[in-house]
This record gives C-alpha cells, sequence and structure tokens, in this order.
C-alpha cells in the first residue's frame, strides 16, 4: 500500500515548501491513522509527532474530546454564508476570544488560516487612516521575519528563501532591526528612527511577540514588546500582534500580548483549533471598527470574505480547544513539561556541533555549528529521526522541537535521545 500512495501521490500532487525532485531519494510516507502524539503509516511505522505538525496540533491526533464536539455540530449545521447570517459556535468563539486577550480588543473578523489573517489586519489598518483621509502606505516589521506567504504576509516578511523571487510584485514594506539577532536597545532606537524617518506614512508595525519561528527560532523577551508598544503610541501608528504560532500557550503564557501591551490588532490561527480544521481570527479595537460603520453609500465598508468564514465546524473545534484549556487547566500543567524540556536541552551542551541552545515554553531550539548547505544535513537529521520514530523538521541549521502539550514525559526523553543521537553522528 505505501509504494502504491506514494508513486499514485509523485504523479498527482505538488506538495508545499518541497522540491518535488526530493523525492526520488527522499521518499513521501503516506500516512495511515494518527492517535495522540503518534502518526502511524501503512507499514504499521509509529512516529512521535515532535512538531505538532507544523506547529497547529495542541491535544493530540483523533482526540475523543474535540472530535465528540465536530460530531455534534456536524448533525446540526455544517456551514452557512457568513455575510447576514450568524451562528451559536461563531459567537461562542468570539466571545470567550475577547475574554482571554488584552480589554480593548473588542471586534472580532473570521478568515480561513493564519496568512490569511495577516492580509485582514494590514488591510484593515490601512483603510483606516484611508477612511480618515489619509494614505499610509508603508508597514515595518522586524528583520527576520516570516508572516506567511500570500503576496501581502511575504511582503511584510524577510526570510529571503521565501520572499526574494516575488519583490517585483510584492508591496513595499520596511524592515527595523530584531531584537532576537541585536540588543533590545538597538533594535528599539532603530525602530524608531525607520518610523520617525517615514512619519505620516506608516500604517503599523508587525511582529512575532517573542519567537520568530520560521526565522530559525529566534527568540527576544517582552520587554521589547512593552517597549514598542508606547512607541507605536507616541507615533501614532498601529501594532499589529502575530501570535499565529506562538498563541494558545506555546510559549508558556495563553497569549503573550496582555493587558500591559493591549496590541491594535491580535492575529491568530494554527492552535486555535487544535490542529482540526482551518480557521483564523483578527481581533481589534472598536476605535479601528467605528471607522468602517457608516451608511453603504460613503464606501467605508470593509469588503474582505473568504467563501468558509466562521465555518462552524472549525468554530465548534476551537470551542472543544478552549474547554480543553479551561477544563484541565493546561497551562498550569504545562509548567512541567516546560521545565523538562529545559533539563533536557542541556544535554545539547556536550556536543560540540551546537550552539544557541534556547527555549520559550514549549519551544526549544539549537544551531549546528559550520553547518554545511550543500550536504544538507538537515535532511540527514530528519531521515535518522524518522527511521527511529520521530517526526522532526528541521529549519536548516536549526533544530527544533515543538511538541504537542499531550506528550508524556517518556515521550519528550525520547524525541531529544533520537534528536541527540541525529546530530552526534554527523560529526564535523
Amino acid at each position: 500500500m505505501n509504494s502504491y500512495l506514494k508513486e499514485q501521490d509523485l504523479q498527482h500532487i505538488w506538495h508545499p515548501c518541497s522540491q518535488m525532485k526530493d523525492y526520488e531519494s527522499l521518499p513521501l510516507i503516506p500516512i495511515k491513522s494518527g492517535k495522540g502524539v503518534y502518526l502511524e503509516d501503512f507499514e504499521g511505522n509509529q512516529y512521535i509527532d515532535a512538531i505538532s505538525s507544523w506547529w497547529v496540533n495542541l491535544f493530540g491526533h483523533s482526540n475523543d474530546y474535540i472530535n465528540s464536539k465536530i460530531k455534534e455540530q456536524l448533525n446540526v449545521l455544517e456551514h452557512v454564508i457568513f455575510a447576514g447570517f450568524t451562528h451559536k459556535p461563531a459567537l461562542n468563539l468570539s466571545k470567550r476570544i475577547l475574554s482571554l486577550t488584552a480589554s480593548n480588543l473588542t471586534k472580532v473578523f473570521f478568515a480561513d488560516n493564519g496568512s490569511s489573517a495577516i492580509e485582514v489586519s494590514l488591510k484593515m489598518a490601512f483603510q483606516y487612516f484611508k477612511n480618515s483621509g489619509e494614505v499610509r502606505d508603508r508597514f515595518v516589521s522586524l528583520k527576520n521575519s516570516y508572516h506567511g506567504e500570500t503576496l501581502g504576509a511575504l511582503a511584510v516578511g524577510d526570510v529571503e528563501l521565501y520572499k526574494e523571487i516575488y519583490e517585483d510584485i510584492i508591496i513595499k514594506t520596511l524592515q527595523a532591526k530584531s531584537p532576537a539577532i541585536v540588543s533590545e536597545d538597538d533594535a528599539l532606537e532603530d525602530m524608531a528612527k525607520v518610523l520617525k524617518q517615514n512619519r505620516g506614512r506608516v500604517s503599523a508595525v508587525i511582529i512575532e511577540p517573542l519567537v520568530q519561528c520560521a526565522g530559525n527560532m529566534k527568540m527576544y523577551d517582552k520587554s521589547y514588546i512593552k517597549s514598542l508598544k508606547k512607541l507605536c503610541e507616541k507615533e501614532g501608528v498601529f501594532l499589529i500582534a502575530d501570535e499565529i504560532a506562538v498563541g494558545f500557550g506555546r510559549t508558556g503564557e495563553m497569549f503573550i500580548c496582555d493587558e500591559e501591551i493591549k496590541p491594535d490588532f491580535l492575529c491568530l490561527s494554527k492552535g486555535l483549533t487544535g490542529g482540526y480544521l482551518p480557521l483564523s481570527l483578527v481581533l481589534t479595537t472598536d476605535e479601528v471598527y467605528s471607522k468602517f460603520y457608516c451608511d453603504y453609500s460613503e464606501g467605508k465598508s470593509f469588503l474582505h470574505s473568504h467563501s468558509y468564514t466562521a465555518n462552524p465546524l472549525a468554530c465548534s473545534a476551537a470551542n472543544a480547544t478552549l474547554d480543553i484549556f479551561e477544563n484541565e487547566n493546561i497551562i498550569e500543567k504545562n509548567r512541567k513539561k516546560i521545565e523538562l524540556l529545559g533539563k533536557l536541552l542541556k544535554r545539547f551542551e556536550d556536543l560540540p556541533r551546537v550552539e544557541n541552545i534556547r527555549q520559550r515554553g514549549l519551544i526549544g531550539a539549537f544551531d549546528l555549528k559550520n553547518y554545511d548547505f550543500n550536504k544538507r544535513e538537515n535532511l540527514q537529521i530528519y531521515q535518522y529521526c524518522l527511521e527511529n520514530g520521530v517526526l522532526l523538521r528541521p529549519l536548516a541549521q536549526t533544530v527544533y522541537f515543538i511538541p504537542p502539550f499531550i506528550i508524556s514525559d517518556e515521550e519528550l526523553e525520547r524525541v531529544v535521545d533520537v534528536a541527540y543521537e541525529a546530530v552526534e553522528r554527523l560529526g564535523y
């Protein structure tokens, strides 16, 4: 069955973030089922999903509780147009998510995925000023940032691998130094300089709070965000917090941009539905909302839509995910796992190839010294780990761990053991 599925797949499917020619020597793995932290192929091999299937799966595959809530909803309403109609799963989700985030966030706009949420926030920020009689055609992001791969999201990103080829067709944006790469003071000084030089032209600053995930898991401190928010207020620009990858407890906090920071826009996705269904949210303020509220003839409406906006099944998965957070005290329970991951990461200090060991909550990472891009050592690690029952997918020289929250201590230790062996085998 495995061979047949691989053959059929390569005839018909173009996979994401892949050079398809690689699959001539790096075979695809058809997955038959998933349960808990494990994925199982058609030959009975099991793999611990140590990257939560692209950072989305919080409470394990085929979670019994989330399954039951989706099945309940499936028998009632699978979908309805969200223009002119509403439904209880969306309303419940909106009220619950607003109760968990900063008090200035009062309105929820639904979209389908993380990149779409970024597009929505950028368009809203720009149109807010346009509706006020200003054209502010610039956005500022941090160097080394990643916000998605649609054209607007690419524009505010700064990972050359994804962005460079499309430079001719994306909007022009500005980048300031990242506190994950330079000192916090240097980063704030550079941001202040960029905003001052472009005063009256910038709609918003957008950041990934604490961890630049696709930018090789580079990390920085919350104090930078607090200072940045004050700077944005001083300059009269919005702050967009992209917590798509880092929200829902990944860093140890439910959300990073809290009551102390109060972003103007908060973008959420990935873990929102526990890894089940595509859904994203953009939270914003009454002030922003009011600039679009008018008679239709004034032409200030926000005309952005998705066919599957606020899909009831996805909203039900999201509500079930929030139930688990509430009923099982997940943020508190995760503290022991965070502590264990920190202890396990110290083991890599013994390996001469390893540097920059770092951690934010249940995100752990390290880099390989003298990384050889031509040898594609990341693929060597990936293959070794798969052969030993662990799914890790290094970002070039960066090996990282983003496990589901339900992973046991023994399973987490197994993941780290296999990764250690994989790196140890590389040698110099």
